[in-house]
């Protein structure tokens, strides 16, 4: 099965509406439909409350109808705790249709008019990358397929996605102060704890939160600690009245997949002063899946850039041990830090039997650049 390389689809249309929102798509008046979106209507008049988000149609998807084996696993009698927080985890991984759904419930200003809720979708496949007593690393890819103009199957497109590191009673944690830049400060109350470290498509920081697992009465959920961190692609290409999102989410693992629900701020920092703007609640669906496979065009795809990734990972791990803060350049010679990384990796991924030798040099000299010293 052919993949379409990352640098191809770079330069094609964007997987989710998040990657590419235009302005005057967020504030041009919706098409009026039959029926309200239900779960925005009672906010304000539902014709004014029609989702923005992505509108590319994809191919049907089979969903899973048996409970998947993580899930059994999870639930095993005579696991330590400890144990069973890691197969809360590692039950995360696999194919899934994933949906993203926002809402903002409040705003604070004078004249305040509510957004529109923002809603898009995906076929994501979870890899294990790496697993131990107390560290585990799930990478997540994007792995599409579409259907053009004439109704014909299109893809599988495949575009590496973010990544999420768990740890067993950390030491220390990133915590995100703004204005790109990061700040390591001893973990709050670590034991008995996993924090959850989420790194962009690039591999770079994005935010990271301790939080405990509770599996009482057969509900396995994770719940965070209040979080600081950047403004996802859906808001900072629409939205210039915060520059922090921070709130509270948590994980719920399910027989056929898992929930990620959120409860968010919208924080204005600016020159040591403060203030919020608006409220905002969110749902992550995963929902298993048995078709299509998703699995092996992810294999395809990362066997060619798997190495580079790993070295890009590497030098980053490498970067933060040796400060205690960081701060990111948004652009290098007009070009972001994920658009040099993923010009590299769609490079790699065009050749038969890619030359991994320069590999370590690229990442580390390309983080050099990009992080202020």
């Amino acid at each position: 099965m052919k993949t379409t390389s990352l640098l191809a689809l770079l330069l094609a249309a964007p997987l989710l509406a998040d990657e590419a929102e235009k302005k005057d798509d967020y504030a041009k008046e919706p098409e009026k439909k039959a029926s309200p979106h239900v779960f925005g209507w009672p906010f304000v008049e539902w014709e004014k409350m029609q989702p923005r988000g992505g509108s590319t149609q994809g191919t049907e998807v089979t969903l899973a109808e048996a409970p998947r084996a993580g899930w059994k696993e999870l639930r095993a009698d005579g696991l330590s705790d400890v144990e069973r927080d890691r197969r809360a985890i590692l039950a995360m991984a696999g194919d899934y249709r994933v949906s993203f759904d926002f809402l903002e419930t409040l705003g604070f200003s004078d004249d305040y008019t509510p957004p529109r809720p923002y809603f898009s979708w995906g076929t994501e496949h979870v890899e294990v990358l790496e697993s131990s007593e107390k560290f585990i690393q799930l990478q997540h890819t994007l792995v599409m397929y579409f259907k053009n103009e004439e109704g014909e199957e299109v893809g599988p497109m495949v575009m590496k996605h973010w990544r999420q590191d768990w740890t067993y009673e950390p030491a220390e944690i990133w915590t995100y102060r703004g204005d790109l830049t990061w700040k390591k400060i001893p973990a709050p109350d670590p034991k008995g704890r996993w924090s959850q470290a989420v790194w962009q498509v690039d591999d770079s920081p994005r935010y990271e939160v301790v939080g405990k697992w509770s599996h009482e009465g057969g509900l396995s959920t994770w719940r965070s600690d209040n979080c600081p961190r950047p403004l996802p692609r859906r808001e900072f290409s629409v939205r210039s009245d915060y520059n922090i999102l921070e709130g509270v989410h948590e994980i719920t693992i399910a027989p056929n997949g898992w929930l990620h629900t959120q409860n968010n701020r919208k924080l204005s920092r600016e020159n040591g002063s403060e203030h919020y703007v608006g409220l905002e609640v969110g749902i992550d669906r995963y929902e298993a899946i048995t078709a299509p496979d998703l699995a092996t065009p992810f294999a395809d795809s990362w066997k060619k850039t798997a190495p580079y990734w790993e070295q890009v990972r590497t030098a980053w791990s490498d970067a933060l041990d040796d400060r205690k803060t960081l701060k990111l350049k948004p652009k290098v010679e007009d070009q972001k830090l994920w658009q040099v990384h993923f010009a590299k990796a769609g490079e790699l991924e065009a050749e038969d039997s890619p030359d991994h030798s320069g590999d370590a040099e690229h990442a580390r000299e390309t983080l050099e650049r990009f992080i202020v010293k």
